[in-house]
């Protein structure tokens, strides 16, 4: 790797042969590329960055990428062969040099900290460097993207790496070449750059000439996810490879990452079923060391390959996942919610589980999981009072920043489980007034779903009946082809909210108006359901 400082650097690959170690000396002034520059505007769809007076190489902007300008840095380069430099001495020497190394890296939280502890040292292997630039994209990238960008790609050091990343990236160890990709994608470089394409053409022909382990595999099949979608033809050369690999063998990692190759990108092809069924064979020996991760990636992996013969994988891994409940990210959690739904598996242990952790954490989840967690209590018929109360609690706080669907999913099931939580009157004045004033925005079905569960716990929408009969919404209702049927038949929904609606609300003229204007299907069913 390169590195830059006011002293020389130097670099060096610990994957290079003994009798060929390469060693290579980056020397440097400085002061052509740290002159001051103005502040420079940025654009959502664009940042321009690394801007020099030397000559560059323009990348266009895409989307989110950053436009990455690698310019050709005014060093001296000299490259040096070295007789045999891998004594055990010596490599035992660069391993602890290493160790220290990502330990204090870890320990850093900022780019700029990252720097400074870069240009402090005169010795680092490519390995070292791609694991720098990967901290920095830990601490840098949010959902948003890159944090600082100015801050970050503008800075000398990490323009350095770039430029001789690109150059040498033929010297690179297999580790260090993947990491530094998947650290450079992590932080927006645009695809197209120079510098991603070299990198990519050189994991290209390492894969073509099979010079890449399972885990570095792994690493490039993860990369090119990221960076090119499911159809990228390499993930499929990647599983092909993959096939001549001892499974046995495999770490947790290198598991769940061939899972969701194999889900994403090639299915379930009858070339492959053979590699999937010595897989699910292998991983269910390993299931007690999963992690969250890996856990509801596997899941989520069996869901989408409908792997549903696989039964005592899927009980132990279903199991295994009750203990990293606290831990699961909003997204892994809902991966499991949906393979236990998939799969038709409840687990005592698991619901306990989610009693313990869901009703601390309400306040902080995403409103999709929440959902997730009740389609689970509704569909498994879970009646869990911690659970419950806690989403009328979040509901009433928060409802007003839901979607409508959201707001469906999270009162549905206390119809569908009957249950009246201790803030009930303040939970339904909520529903009501969001209803009042965001009446028009629900989809018909899920509408009437709602509605429908405010009737079973006898919360009767008698202010809404108007509204739900008016020629318009009976239009919608009738017009739109829904992706899947309501939960009960249309005509349902409107028998219980006019026989309840016949306790309290219009007399029964006004109902027979009202049954003159539906449809002549719908008006035979309601006439033989009332009861006069």
């Amino acid at each position: 790797m390169a590195l830059i400082s006011l002293k020389s650097f130097h670099f060096y690959s610990p994957g290079a042969p003994a009798s060929r170690r390469i060693l290579m000396t980056l020397s440097k002034s400085l002061s052509s590329v740290s002159e001051r520059r103005k502040p420079q505007s940025y654009s959502p769809a664009a940042v321009r960055v690394l801007c020099s007076k030397d000559k560059c190489r323009d990348v266009f902007c895409r989307k989110n990428h950053v436009q990455l300008r690698m310019q050709s840095l005014s060093v001296i380069e000299t490259m040096h062969l070295y007789g045999d430099t891998g004594s055990s001495a010596k490599a035992h020497e660069r391993w602890m040099d290493e160790q220290v190394f990502f330990r204090t890296l870890k320990s850093l939280c900022t780019s700029q900290e990252i720097f400074k502890f870069l240009r402090s040292l005169e010795v680092m292997s490519d390995i070292m460097a791609s694991g720098a630039l990967q901290r920095i994209s830990e601490v840098e990238v949010d959902d948003d993207g890159l944090k600082n960008p100015e801050d970050v790609l503008e800075n000398e050091v990490f323009r350095a790496l770039c430029f001789q990343l690109e150059f040498e990236s033929s010297k690179l160890s297999n580790t260090g070449l993947l990491n530094a990709l998947q650290a450079l994608i992590k932080l927006r470089v645009d695809p197209q750059s120079t510098l991603i394409a070299s990198l990519l053409s050189e994991s290209e022909e390492r894969l073509a000439n099979r010079k890449l382990t399972v885990d570095s595999l792994c690493s490039l099949g993860e990369s090119l996810l990221e960076l090119e979608g499911p159809s990228c033809a390499m993930l499929e050369q990647i599983v092909s490879h993959m096939q001549e690999k001892d499974i046995e063998n495999w770490s947790p990692r290198e598991m769940a990452m061939v899972y969701k190759i194999l889900q994403v990108a090639v299915g379930e092809r009858e070339q492959y079923r053979d590699l999937l069924n010595r897989m699910n064979s292998a991983t269910l020996t390993i299931a007690y060391q999963l992690s969250p991760k890996f856990t509801s990636v596997i899941l989520n992996s069996l869901v989408a390959l409908h792997q549903t013969h696989v039964v005592p994988l899927i009980l132990a891994l279903c199991k295994h996942s009750v203990k990293h409940v606290p831990y699961f990210t909003d997204d892994e959690l809902v991966s499991v919610l949906e393979a236990f739904l998939f799969f038709g598996h409840r687990e005592q242990i698991f619901t306990e589980a989610l009693e313990k952790h869901v009703p601390e954490s309400i306040p902080t989840m995403h409103p999709e999981t929440v959902s997730k967690v009740m389609q689970y209590c509704c569909q498994k018929k879970i009646l869990s009072k911690p659970i419950l109360d806690a989403v009328a609690e979040s509901f009433i706080s928060n409802a007003d920043s839901f979607t409508t669907d959201q707001i469906a999913e999270y009162i549905v099931p206390f119809g569908t489980l009957n249950y009246l939580p201790p803030n009930a009157s303040s939970l339904f004045r909520k529903l009501e007034a969001i209803l009042h004033t965001r009446f028009s925005q629900f989809q018909p079905h899920a509408l009437l779903n709602l509605l429908h569960s405010c009737v079973l716990i006898q919360r009767y929408p008698v202010n809404f009946l108007p509204k739900v009969f008016s020629p318009y919404f009976l239009q919608q209702l009738q017009g739109k082809k829904q992706v899947s049927p309501p939960a009960l038949p249309i005509s349902h929904y409107f028998m219980v909210c006019l026989i309840l609606s016949n306790q309290q609300g219009p007399d029964k003229g006004d109902w027979r108006k009202v049954i003159r204007r539906l449809p002549c299907h719908s008006c035979s069913c309601l006439s033989s359901c009332i009861i006069w």
